[in-house]
């Protein structure tokens, strides 16, 4: 609590990677609930607008390295939960 979280992930793919990656991080709350869309990249950073993680998620990947992670800043015990990173990049998904 109170200190930058570091979401690590990593991938590996077969393609070379272009403009057409695509990077989501979902969130599900430890209690359940609805699964929300956290964080989108693809070619540039999208991070939500919306929900308790506006204005708190930043990109720390380098998609070049097959990396994909995030940070998040002052995480709280509420922000426990499952935290999934997708990557495509077609037509390796």
């Amino acid at each position: 609590v109170g200190e930058q979280v570091l979401l690590k992930c990593s991938f590996k793919s077969s393609s070379p990677i272009t403009e057409s990656l695509l990077v989501d991080w979902t969130y599900r709350p430890l209690t359940g609930g609805q699964m929300e869309t956290v964080f989108h990249y693809q070619s540039i950073p999208h991070p939500t607008t919306a929900g308790s993680f506006k204005d708190r998620i930043s990109w720390v990947g380098n998609v070049a390295n097959g990396d994909a992670s995030i940070a998040i800043q002052n995480p709280e015990l509420s922000d426990n939960g499952t935290f999934i990173c997708s990557v495509k990049n077609p037509p390796d998904v």
